[in-house]
C-alpha cells in the first residue's frame, strides 16, 4: 500500500518553529515534503510573484522527509511545488502552524490560510493551523496531540472538495485546553492605525499598529470567542464567496 504524501507549508518561512510542529504532527500520516517561503512572508494573504524570478532550493532530504526553501509567498510555494516538485497529488496540504492566532477577519490577510487556499483550488484537502501565541519561541506541545484529533476526523470524514479548515489553538497547556469547537467566522475587524515616526536621517516613515474590535463579543459560535475561551477553533471556510441570499434579493429587486 501506497504511504500518504503530506504537503506542508507555511507563511513564517521554513525555519520557523511551527513549521518543525508541523512536521512532528503530520509524521505519522505519511511521507512529508515541505516547500516553504525563505523568509516570512506573514499577511501575504493569496498574493502571488509575477515581476520577478522565484528561487527553490532543497534544504533537507532524510528518511520520509524532505524540505524545500522557495524564495516566493506562500502561495508561490503552493504552485510552483504542484509544478515542479511533486510527481502526484498529495493525500493532504497542512500550513502553519502560524505564530499568531488566524481567526475573524485575519483569514483575509492570513498567507497561512492563502496557502490552505490555493490546496484546495488543486482539489487537495487543506488545513491551516495557527496558534494564538506570537512569539518566535511559541510552545507548540498542545497543539499536536488536538492536530492529530482533527487529522483522524479527517479522514474519517472528509470534508467537502471545496472546503479548507481554519484550526486556532489556544496559548494554554495541555490539561488546560477545554476540548475542540467547530465555529463560524466571527464577526470584527482590525483597527489599524500608522503611527508617525522619524527615522535616524530626519525622514518621516510610518508603523502600523492597531488593535481588533470584536463586533461579536457574546457570540459563543464565533472562532476569536471559542479560542479566548480555551478551545481549539475550528472552522470550515470554502472557495465561493457568493452571498446566495443577497443573490437572490437583488435579483428580485434589481430590475434591468
Amino acid at each position: 500500500m501506497q504511504k500518504k504524501l503530506i504537503f506542508i507549508t507555511n507563511d513564517d518561512g521554513y525555519r520557523a518553529g511551527g513549521l518543525d510542529a508541523l512536521v512532528e504532527m503530520a509524521r505519522p500520516y505519511g511521507d512529508i515534503v515541505v516547500v516553504a517561503p525563505e523568509e516570512a512572508q506573514s499577511g501575504m494573504s493569496s498574493a502571488m510573484t509575477s515581476k520577478v524570478p522565484i528561487r527553490l532550493r532543497k534544504v533537507e532530504e532524510s528518511d520520509g522527509l524532505t524540505i524545500y526553501a522557495c524564495g516566493g509567498t506562500p502561495v508561490d510555494c503552493v504552485k510552483l511545488a504542484m509544478s515542479h516538485v511533486f510527481k502526484r497529488k498529495p493525500d493532504f496540504l497542512f500550513s502553519g502552524i502560524n505564530h499568531g492566532n488566524n481567526t475573524s477577519v485575519a483569514v483575509i490577510y492570513s498567507g497561512t490560510l492563502g496557502a490552505a487556499a490555493e490546496g484546495t483550488l488543486y482539489n487537495i484537502p487543506s488545513i491551516g493551523f495557527s496558534l494564538n501565541d506570537y512569539s518566535p519561541t511559541a510552545d507548540f506541545t498542545a497543539c499536536i496531540p488536538y492536530g492529530k484529533r482533527i487529522i483522524d476526523m479527517v479522514q474519517a470524514f472528509p470534508f467537502d472538495e471545496n472546503t479548507f479548515l481554519n484550526v486556532n489553538f489556544p496559548r494554554l497547556p495541555y490539561r488546560e485546553i477545554k476540548g475542540v469547537r467547530l465555529c463560524r467566522q466571527n464577526r470584527g475587524v482590525w483597527m489599524e492605525e500608522f503611527e508617525k515616526r522619524v527615522d535616524p536621517h530626519g525622514q518621516d516613515y510610518y508603523w502600523m499598529t492597531g488593535s481588533f474590535l470584536n463586533h461579536e463579543k457574546e457570540a459563543g459560535d464565533a472562532d476569536e470567542n471559542a479560542l479566548a475561551e480555551g478551545y481549539v477553533a475550528v472552522v470550515p471556510h470554502h472557495l465561493d464567496m457568493t452571498n446566495y441570499k443577497e443573490l437572490e434579493r437583488l435579483r428580485e429587486t434589481w430590475k434591468f
